[in-house]
């Protein structure tokens, strides 16, 4: 049968940046996108998981007045709902049972709420902290479709898109708080598809889209048909409000996004974080200290990118090491990208410090500690400039060197906001390589350099880390697979390497956690979904 002889129903999506708190300027948000899908001829608009009070509100939760807070909101939004339905994802106190939920609201009126039933407590999540789980379906009605309501976790199980269609369901609307990470969509889709095989339910997965603290949203929500085919996928990292219509098991009226390579989103993720942390703080700007290596210059091309050359403002404090090629290679990215560049050499303060410490060293040979003097020498200016200009300093570590702790407290680790923290270097590298395709802003040289802190004659990060290639292998390995150092030495590493490499990682813990918040781009970054004991004496399998 044609799918114009059955009822039609136009559902929009509401794919939005919201943020955490802003309970009035969500509900602007939400309002301002109703009138556009009402606008659109829209009989329903669906938002994404929490849109009301952004995701995750984390212990925001806990406090009575935050919901007392909501439901004012929602009944605003309710109101507004003039003429359209809305599903609104909203936090929900309930004679105090708390609840992850969607209110179907129309008129000023609650036509009916569904409950989150499946409440994820792994990864970034810790959602049985904060709620009840729900137990029953959700099916309403509107323009003669029977429409079923899941909430996020809910779609990766079958238990309850089973139970709307038993409730009668025709199609499942699913709110979401999906976070990016790399390859998650292609993950999203496989699971989706397969509760539509099972179900016989077409539906539609709104997500939300930005940057809250370590978390990016992406967006790229999609509907599929009841036999599974993709019929509309929205474009990610964007606000989107879309309208499509549904009739007999198909979505009419949509379209694909273009796909795009994983270094391109990827790099997009790194960019709406930057801009999202510093705009929803209300940072003036940004601080990058340069050092002429290609960390610091993937970071100051996405803060330009995210910012704009004019709120970001780059630092050079070379030492009698830093080579001339640093300086000379610092210089020409600063001038491809038009930002504030300043030069302040540190050898008077290695001078200064040299003299107040002599007595104490005296005897002891240079080691390691001159050389993180100069790191924090760096920090102590970038922190200074900071604090007079109210501009956030984006440190430049990237995963490699927090798994092993090859960094400096209070050095290189001094900063607000860790842009590359969750990519290892051998990603750094791919990222770079990607940027240069689109407008070449890191000269090559920067690129083709070995790696060198650059805080003693002749240095190179070989000489105290495995190669990267093997290095971040290791490091996937354990850290987000949670393989043994017996199962990755026989998969082929080199016993020595996988030693040295979990021993730098296990005894660095006390440093992470000093690391400022970073943004997630793998399955598992070193942040929500990480948490080691600092003091553990426990024996890995070998």
């Amino acid at each position: 049968m044609n799918a114009h002889a059955h009822p039609t129903v136009s559902i929009a999506f509401a794919q939005l940046n919201l943020t955490v708190g802003d309970l009035p300027g969500n509900a602007d948000r939400i309002i301002a996108a109703l009138e556009e899908a009402r606008a659109a001829g829209a009989d329903l608009m669906l938002t994404p998981e929490l849109a009301l009070s952004g995701y995750p509100p984390e212990d925001l939760l806990l406090r009575p007045d935050f919901y007392r807070a909501c439901r004012r909101e929602a009944q605003r939004i309710a109101a507004a709902a003039r003429g359209i339905t809305v599903v609104l994802g909203h936090p929900v106190d309930d004679g105090g049972e708390r609840y992850n939920a969607a209110s179907v609201l129309r008129d000023g009126q609650l036509l009916a709420r569904y409950h989150k039933s499946l409440l994820p407590n792994y990864e970034v999540f810790d959602e049985e902290r904060y709620f009840e789980a729900g137990n029953a379906p959700c099916v309403f009605e509107c323009k003669g479709v029977r429409l079923g309501v899941n909430i996020c976790a809910d779609v990766w199980e079958s238990a309850p898109a089973e139970a709307a269609r038993a409730a009668g369901a025709e199609v499942l609307l699913a709110l979401n708080a999906s976070p990016y990470h790399m390859n998650k969509q292609a993950q999203r889709l496989e699971v989706v598809r397969e509760r539509v095989r099972e179900s016989g339910l077409a539906v539609l997965y709104c997500n939300m889209v930005g940057g809250q603290d370590e978390l990016v949203f992406d967006g790229a929500s999609f509907a599929l048909d009841q036999d599974g085919s993709l019929a509309h996928q929205a474009a990610s990292f964007s606000e989107r409000v879309e309208t499509l219509h549904f009739a007999g098991g198909r979505w009419l009226g949509g379209s694909l996004a273009a796909p795009r390579v994983l270094e391109a989103d990827a790099y997009e993720a790194l960019t709406t974080g930057v801009r999202d942390y510093i705009g929803k703080n209300r940072f003036p700007g940004a601080i990058i200290g340069l050092s002429g290596g290609i960390d610091s210059a993937l970071t100051l091309a996405i803060a330009v990118d995210a910012l704009g050359a004019g709120r970001v403002r780059a630092v050079m404090m070379p030492s009698p090491y830093t080579a001339q090629m640093s300086l000379d290679d610092s210089r020409e990215m600063v001038r491809r990208l038009g930002v504030r560049y300043d030069e302040i050499p540190i050898e008077p303060a290695m001078k200064v410090f040299a003299d107040l410490l002599a007595p104490q060293f005296a005897g002891l040979p240079p080691d390691t500690t001159e050389e993180n003097l100069q790191a924090r020498i760096r920090g102590m200016i970038l922190m200074a400039l900071s604090n007079k200009t109210g501009a956030i300093v984006l440190t430049t570590g990237n995963k490699s060197e927090m798994a092993t702790g090859y960094a400096t407290l209070y050095g290189d680790m001094a900063g607000g906001f860790a842009v590359l923290k969750d990519l290892y270097k051998t990603l750094v590298f791919r990222l770079s390589d990607w940027r240069n395709t689109v407008s070449a802003v890191i000269p090559q040289n920067i690129i083709d350099r070995p790696p060198s802190a650059e805080l003693k004659p002749d240095q190179k990060d070989q000489d105290s880390l495995p190669p990267y290639e093997m290095l971040d292998a290791i490091i996937e390995a354990y850290m987000e697979r949670d393989e043994s150092p017996r199962e990755i030495i026989a998969a082929g590493f080199p016993e020595a390497e996988v030693r040295r490499t979990v021993a730098m990682l296990k005894r660095n813990e006390y440093k992470r956690r000093q690391a400022p918040v970073g943004i997630r781009v793998t399955p598992r970054g070193f942040g929500r979904d990480w948490r080691y004991p600092i003091t553990s004496r426990y024996q890995d399998e070998f």
